[in-house]
């Protein structure tokens, strides 16, 4: 059987920078195929349209057939297409309203579905943090929260954790309130690798990014730096 495979990444990328594509190349080397589809969902920035130039010009550089999928026009027939995919790239933005619009789609079954194939899934921010159990999120404009996502990883994620002010002191504030459970906080050049849903490793594709393991002991935060694979 193929094994499951989920990188979440904490930020950065071809979103920002389509030239730069160190996790890009990562990512499509697990498949261990020589021209894999990657198929990518830009559902939480609203399919912004640079984001998906974006896409195709990185992923059109390497070795691998890219497509996408939109759901703000006609929308195509989703089971046959995400069958076809070996990666699935969930891209940033509203994940409160991403998994709003996947739901009434059944986008997140037939992820559910492919995950349990071996495809693997990967994303940044909130493509990141939907295939936790919890994740940290800015969808609200006046402050961050925590909030329910797929529940394919168990845990917490917070993305862009040393990059935004505010995600730091937030995540330990939730955890000493015991409204966030133990999970990963990714800085913005960083990702965490999974496997079979168990921690495999911890990637740096930009200097001076790190994951962090974050619990709570006695009211105490207690930040674990994860060893680093430079990519």
């Amino acid at each position: 059987m193929k094994k499951k495979h989920i990188i979440a990444i904490g930020g950065g990328g071809f979103g920002r920078n389509p030239r730069h594509n160190k996790i890009e190349k990562y990512i499509l080397e697990q498949t261990r195929k020589e021209t894999p589809n990657i198929l990518f969902l830009p559902t939480a920035s609203a399919e912004d349209k640079n984001y998906i130039v974006n896409f195709y010009t990185c992923f059109s550089r390497l070795n691998c057939a890219p497509n996408h999928i939109t759901l703000f026009e006609r929308t195509p027939r989703l089971d046959g297409i995400i069958n076809k995919a070996d990666v699935i790239y969930v891209g940033g933005g509203n994940t409160k309203s991403m998994l709003a619009v996947w739901k009434g789609w059944k986008i997140d079954q037939l992820l559910l579905k492919a995950y349990n194939k071996g495809k693997i899934l990967c994303g940044v921010s909130a493509g990141a943090i939907c295939w936790f159990e919890q994740g940290i999120t800015d969808s609200w404009v006046s402050n961050l929260n925590v909030m329910g996502c797929l529940g394919f990883l168990q845990g917490m994620c917070c993305p862009h954790y040393q990059e935004e002010l505010d995600r730091r002191p937030s995540v330990h504030e939730f955890m000493k309130k015991k409204e966030s459970m133990p999970g990963y906080a990714i800085d913005g050049g960083a990702a965490v690798h999974f496997k079979e849903g168990e921690y495999f490793a911890s990637l740096q594709f930009y200097p001076d990014s790190f994951v962090h393991y974050i619990s709570c002991s006695n009211g105490n935060v207690i930040e674990e730096k994860k060893e680093m694979i430079l990519l």
